[in-house]
């Protein structure tokens, strides 16, 4: 049997353009601060046009890695690592990639996990005092809610209950992650929470027995945090995935979630 090939994809000269100019930042021959050459001598280096190069130095400039300026003599300026360049490139990514939602939570679970394994052992108390707050919110949230919801209330009324019962357990989230001190668990987080909840979020306001889900929710977090406070980060993170799992399967079709429980043995 012959080789086999796999299709080519045409590549426009601006994209070797920037990958090279990629290449460069991340092996460290450009550092933060230097200087590309002036449009002029990458079109000489590049053999290249100046529309080229100028679509070349807007991509770069998008993704966060240059600061350019057209017809600079200086050149565009290589930028400094940036956590919010890095969410942009990840938000861009989750949802281009045709992930699925399942991949998505599975991915949080592992993350939210891992973030609160290292909370339960560097949390300071004013961290532990924060997620407590949050917890109270949420449970001032689902009070606001009960006698709404009896009440027949508008809908203007039940999506601010909600909203505020969201804000408080995304407050929770964010202190635990914070606790875990590691920025780049900070951003993946915040991008994949960002994209779940986009998906959900309408599925959740929406449903019969949300007072219950609130109930169960503030339930899980008083378990989670009674974990972080004694230190015990194992117990934490097992309680953070099956809170997870409890919380978004529902909204999964039944051969999804396999992956899901994987997480949870």
């Amino acid at each position: 049997m012959g080789a086999r090939f796999e299709p080519v994809r045409a590549v426009r000269a601006y994209e070797r353009v920037v990958e090279q100019v990629e290449e460069a930042i991340e092996s460290g021959a450009l550092g933060p601060g230097a200087r590309l050459p002036s449009e002029r001598e990458l079109m000489v280096q590049f053999s290249v046009g100046r529309s080229t190069v100028r679509e070349a130095l807007r991509v770069l400039q998008a993704r966060g890695l240059v600061r350019s300026r057209p017809g600079d003599p200086n050149g565009a300026e290589v930028l400094p690592f940036s956590p919010a360049a890095l969410h942009k490139s990840m938000t861009t990514l989750a949802r281009v990639a045709e992930l699925s939602l399942a991949e998505l939570v599975q991915f949080r679970m592992v993350l939210d996990s891992s973030a609160v394994l290292l909370a339960a052992r560097l949390r300071t108390e004013e961290q532990l005092a924060a997620m407590e707050a949050a917890i109270a919110a949420m449970r001032a949230a689902m009070r606001a809610a009960a006698p709404a919801a009896t009440a027949s209330p508008s809908a203007s009324a039940s999506a601010s209950d909600h909203d505020a019962f969201s804000a408080a357990d995304v407050a929770f989230h964010d202190v635990v992650v914070a606790a875990s001190g590691n920025t780049l668990i900070q951003v993946c987080t915040d991008v994949v929470r960002s994209v779940v909840l986009g998906l959900i979020a309408g599925k959740i306001a929406d449903a019969p027995d949300r007072e219950s889900l609130m109930r169960r929710s503030i339930r899980h977090h008083e378990e989670v945090l009674a974990a972080v406070r004694a230190g015990d980060g194992a117990s934490a993170a097992r309680l953070l995935r099956r809170s997870m799992y409890d919380y978004y399967a529902v909204h999964l079709p039944d051969a999804e979630r396999p992956a899901l429980r994987a997480l949870l043995e």
